[in-house]
């Protein structure tokens, strides 16, 4: 793929009831900073679910839904139930859930699928509904660039790393990942960003550069943290749907309307 990793697609051909809406959604990082702090973002984002179920034909869950996942033989990172459930109970009425691998959560294996009934998508998804084609992914490794990180995410994502950290008993495992987290972000890496402009957005210059070759509708992107559309030319918009963190985003396309990026309220 241009300008970034060898990114593989999933095709995704969705044919959904009338009325039925896709929902996005990206960077909710369940369990950070902490427990009580995420939990309270947690009801919130349960609270989201609660109320979209009833319109949904298909969710795609964008990416770092969770600040940290992994998938042990026998064993769940705990605190989640309220999130796991919520998408259970959508998944059993008939809701297409689909869940893409982000930077916090790529070390997916099979327990969202056989107990959820989620689909899997490791990289990138090629959607087609109602005449439009949409491409998606989380977007960490794409576009020019980060060439540390590229190298350090193939590593990462490698069967033989995953067996190995999967030999850590998951109390060790999650306290390694969270204090890898933590040093991250004392180290200055900001979760919320702002739009950088069109030049110097690494996703935006690889949706130009998949445009060279074929044409999309739509673009929607998670991973950089901030809520952002941009008209790449006369046909086809990039969006990148923010965070959970600060905004509380998410995009929301209906049949025949054109998308809308939302912010999710409580009452």
């Amino acid at each position: 793929m241009p300008n970034g990793m060898p990114t593989t697609r999933k095709k995704i051909d969705l044919d959904l009831a009338s009325g039925r809406k896709l929902y996005f959604v990206s960077d909710v990082h369940l369990g950070y900073p902490d427990e009580n702090s995420s939990r309270e973002r947690e009801k919130k984002f349960v609270d989201w679910l609660e109320k979209i179920a009833p319109h949904a034909g298909a969710l795609f869950l964008v990416g770092d839904i969770f600040d940290f996942w992994f998938d042990w033989r026998r064993s769940v990172p705990r605190n989640y139930t309220r999130t796991l459930g919520a998408l259970a109970r959508m998944a059993d009425r008939g809701v297409r859930i689909f869940y893409f691998y982000g930077n916090h959560d790529m070390w997916m294996k099979d327990y969202f699928e056989k107990e959820i009934g989620m689909e899997m998508v490791p990289d990138a998804a090629e959607v087609l509904w109602a005449g439009k084609r949409i491409f998606v992914a989380h977007g960490d490794g794409l576009g020019p660039g980060d060439q540390g990180y590229k190298i350090l995410k193939k590593i990462f994502r490698s069967p033989v790393s995953q067996w190995l950290y999967r030999q850590l008993h998951p109390d060790w495992g999650i306290a390694l990942a969270s204090f890898f987290s933590r040093w991250s972000r004392r180290s200055g890496n900001k979760m919320t960003t702002r739009f950088k402009g069109p030049e110097k957005e690494f996703l935006i210059q690889y949706a130009l550069k998949v445009l060279e070759k074929e044409h999309f509708d739509y673009f929607i992107f998670g991973h950089r943290h901030h809520v952002v559309k941009y008209a790449l030319n006369k046909r086809s918009v990039y969006y990148n749907i923010g965070d959970w963190l600060e905004h509380f985003s998410y995009l929301e396309i209906q049949r025949g309307e054109k998308p809308q990026l939302l912010r999710y309220k409580s009452n």
